[in-house]
């Protein structure tokens, strides 16, 4: 029984959000992108490598991308951009990373969330790029079943990080 071999990701975390909170700074984020990616590898095609990109933003930007891909005329709280379909139609070159897609999340909406719910805003961020992750990855809830699913997934990476007891 061997260990099991180190994935090779790049995580590009950006913020574009405006706002200096201790919650986007992007080392903790590109930790647990770390952390959680090895954890789902089952849902990954083989390549030499993984990257994607995790961007905070505002409530307008997220509006606007809504609208224009997802024909939604208000913000959300998080985006995923799924890259693997594309992707996957022709190989990788050796060594070359296989490209997941983008997260986008909503500071703001996070705030409002958190509070909310009443919990940190790191919890929420948590919830929301762990869930863009996984749609990232080829998850999703048509229904109540497969969301129940995804959140106690969710629940598991979050834990697994202490971003959730």
């Amino acid at each position: 029984m061997g260990m099991q071999p180190v994935l090779e990701c790049e995580i590009f975390v950006e913020n574009a959000s405006g706002l200096e909170l201790p919650e986007l700074a992007i080392a903790p984020w590109e930790n647990h992108l770390q952390r959680w990616l090895p954890e789902l590898t089952a849902a990954l095609p083989p390549a030499d490598g993984y990257e994607l990109t995790l961007r905070f933003t505002t409530d307008a930007e997220i509006h606007s991308l809504n609208h224009q891909y997802r024909h939604k005329d208000q913000p959300t709280d998080v985006l995923s951009f799924a890259a693997l379909e594309d992707n996957l139609a022709s190989p990788l070159p050796p060594g070359e990373p296989l490209y997941l897609g983008d997260i986008i999340v909503s500071v703001e909406t996070a705030q409002r969330q958190a509070q909310e719910r009443q919990h940190s805003l790191q919890t929420e961020l948590g919830w929301l790029v762990s869930h863009g992750l996984l749609h990232l990855l080829g998850w999703d809830h048509p229904d109540e079943a497969r969301l129940i699913e995804m959140l106690d997934r969710q629940a598991v990476l979050l834990r697994n990080v202490q971003l959730i007891p």
